[in-house]
């Protein structure tokens, strides 16, 4: 429930980047190498197909050259990673000349020929380099569930944003490839509003499990400006245009604030995440853009899902989150990387200890991680001192929760008697019961009731009418409970005198006397 570190066997490994999939992780080193764990059904960690508890060298790169590395180069040099990403069943990486590599569950085509290769998902177990970027430089790449989406350079080196072009493959079965149609790609395709006409340039890039979100920017009279584009699956408002509308072509999020600088996005399963330099974080999608999977307790006012950007305030005295670095989300939280990576705040859904808060409880505001503090001194004091007053917030929210269920368990008891109460005294005086007059006095003053002290008392304080009401109230009662005594000896003496009739008579037809000579009786 608490962050641990994570051992790589040799203190050696000095680990730069990390990426988190459905069921495993994968982690790059300096030295370019790529280890990961987890669930493997699928290959996504190599060919071996078994799980690991422990981080594993992935060896499939090795040997292997860069698509695009001269043959001298594939030759001499060892083949080095630059950047890794998981998906739900899915691993991929960027080598170190800007090629893409790819294996686990993967899209791949059914027939050898291109012309009438069919789509299918398939597990490959090795690395295999996506050819259709062959002599150009992919930059940075996101998937989904079973699509993926690349920014690649429109020649062969980097040389800025400006420079790059997205593309899309796989599944489209909610037109998460932002192409227009709901037909799914084998092969890479552009992205039509951002190819190397366009004057937007998309610079972000992240996927949920079936949409797409990018960050795009454009110059115009040398103001700088940036927008969020989405499209795919909006059921659950994901998109964030305000509706539960799928889209198959990119849309601005059009609730931002038009002057924002937005630096981090990232999609959970049904949910966005946000973040801009200023320190503003919005979400929104499934359940308040919390991310919340359904039958999750909710304890707020409102639990539709949140069809438009919503601000998530820190809760630190300001708004506003200092100098954030980065946001990402997982199936159904969110995770805020600020203070220029000394802070880790985390929000949403709890389960199995998820958000490192020493809880398995769901958080509907940013809560700090209990993450090591940093090792500068100064900071070190000020981290021990954060973490220990979010112990004791975490304590007292505990405390709270308790305390809250136990008084509503209460009022619910207390609102039942009451209602017995009134309508027994309504019943007895024929007018409603005040809890300002019609309480007993040692009751009220906190004392023990003496009920028949108490009795006596108001029989003194009634008027005739009221004595007269309350004779007949009493008596019917007791007559009626005579009339019920009555009834009930009545029955004893039925059963008792009846008795050894049934007995004689048992195995004879219904309506024949008990004697068994089959004679009807007289009727």
């Amino acid at each position: 429930m608490f962050p641990v570190r994570v051992e790589f066997g040799s203190a050696a490994v000095k680990i730069v980047a990390i990426a988190a999939g459905a069921y495993h992780s994968l982690a790059l080193a300096d030295d370019g190498s790529i280890w990961g764990w987890g669930f493997n059904a699928h290959d996504q960690l190599g060919a071996n197909g078994e799980n690991l508890l422990a981080p594993h060298l992935l060896k499939g790169f090795i040997g292997l050259g860069s698509l695009n590395a001269s043959r001298e180069e594939a030759e001499n040099k060892v083949l080095m990673m630059s950047s890794v990403k998981a998906g739900a069943m899915m691993s991929l990486a960027i080598d170190s000349l800007g090629g893409l590599w790819i294996w686990g569950n993967c899209p791949q085509p059914q027939q050898d020929n291109p012309v009438d290769a069919k789509f299918s998902i398939a597990c490959t177990p090795n690395p295999t380099p996506v050819w259709s970027f062959h002599g150009h430089t992919v930059v940075k790449v996101a998937c989904g569930y079973e699509h993926i989406v690349a920014l690649v350079t429109t020649g062969e080196t980097f040389d800025g944003d400006n420079d790059l072009v997205c593309y899309s493959w796989g599944g489209n079965s909610h037109g998460q490839l932002g192409l227009g149609d709901k037909e799914s790609r084998i092969f890479p395709e552009i992205v039509k509003p951002f190819d190397s006409q366009s004057p937007w340039t998309v610079y972000e890039v992240a996927c949920g499990a079936f949409h797409t979100a990018l960050l795009s920017k454009k110059t115009q009279n040398g103001i700088s400006g940036s927008v969020c584009w989405t499209f795919g699956l909006g059921e659950n408002g994901q998109l964030g245009h305000g509706t539960n509308q799928s889209h198959l072509s990119p849309e601005p999020v059009r609730e931002l604030p038009s002057t924002a600088t937005l630096i981090s996005i990232d999609c959970g399963l049904f949910h966005t995440s946000l973040v801009s330099s200023a320190g503003d974080v919005w979400s929104w999608g499934m359940k308040k853009g919390m991310g919340l999977c359904p039958g999750t307790r909710f304890t707020g006012d409102e639990t539709d899902d949140a069809m438009l950007p919503v601000l998530i305030h820190c809760e630190c005295g300001h708004n506003k989150f200092q100098e954030p670095v980065q946001v990402v989300c997982g199936a159904a939280h969110t995770v805020l990387l600020s203070d220029s990576g000394y802070k880790i705040w985390s929000w949403g859904q709890g389960r199995s200890g998820v958000l490192g808060t020493g809880q398995t409880t769901d958080a509907f505001i940013p809560t700090l991680a209990m993450w090591p503090p940093p090792l500068d001194e100064g900071k070190n004091k000020k981290g021990n001192e954060e973490m220990r007053l979010t112990k004791e917030v975490f304590e007292m929210q505990k405390k709270l929760s308790a305390a809250k269920m136990e008084i509503g368990q209460l009022q619910t008891k207390l609102s039942v008697i009451g209602k017995y109460a009134g309508i027994l005294h309504s019943s007895i005086f024929g007018k409603p019961f005040d809890d300002t007059q019609d309480i007993p006095a040692s009751v009220d003053s906190g004392g023990t009731l003496e009920i028949a002290k108490e009795w006596k008392n108001m029989w003194e304080c009634l008027d005739l009418g009221m004595l007269v009401r309350l004779e007949m109230f009493y008596s019917n009662m007791l007559a009626g409970v005579k009339d019920i005594k009555l009834k009930r000896r009545i029955k004893e003496i039925v059963v008792d005198c009846l008795g050894p009739i049934q007995l004689s008579g048992t195995g004879t037809r219904s309506g024949t006397w008990p004697g068994g000579d089959g004679k009807r009786a007289p009727s």
